[in-house]
């Protein structure tokens, strides 16, 4: 008998693996399922305050392969993939923001703003669902939305 699919595999893995990622006392940061070539990838990006080991990594896996089968969310082949988010971490959901209010971050625009200009450097100082607030060296506040950006990430060289 086949199971019915929600069609969201983020939504399904992500409501799978937060228990279990918790219960082995870390952090689930963020779950995607991509397609790169002909490949399909789960990636499964986990957190803790001391950074993540290869150990974690392949404790998660072990403990989410079995799981992971039962609940059966996606049709075909895929690449499971379990690490850490990085240093230089893609800021997504509103506890990414939450989280590193005050720190220094990278944004990239879609396309170059008035004045010709696609990267910024400053500090998040603020942030909502549309819109980040970041702080430049020379203090300059600029409000970006984010649906004009190509990413927003942590800027390791200044932590």
């Amino acid at each position: 008998m086949s199971k019915k699919k929600s069609g969201n595999t983020v939504a399904e893995v992500t409501e799978l693996v937060q228990p279990i990622v918790e219960e082995l006392g870390l952090t689930l940061w963020d779950v995607r399922y991509v397609k790169e070539g002909a490949m399909w990838y789960l990636r499964i990006f986990i957190d803790k305050d001391e950074g993540v080991s290869i150990d974690d990594c392949e404790t998660v896996s072990r403990a989410i392969d079995a799981p992971l089968d039962e609940l059966d969310p996606i049709e075909g082949n895929y690449t499971l993939e379990v690490s850490s988010p990085g240093i230089e971490r893609e800021l997504i959901l509103d506890r990414h923001f939450d989280r590193f209010i005050g720190a220094p971050v990278m944004v990239r625009l879609i396309r170059p703003d008035e004045n010709g200009e696609r990267d910024f450097n400053g500090t998040l100082i603020a942030h909502d669902k549309e819109n980040i607030e970041i702080l430049s060296e020379t203090g300059e506040e600029s409000v970006i939305k984010k649906k004009d950006t190509v990413y927003i990430k942590l800027d390791d060289f200044n932590i």
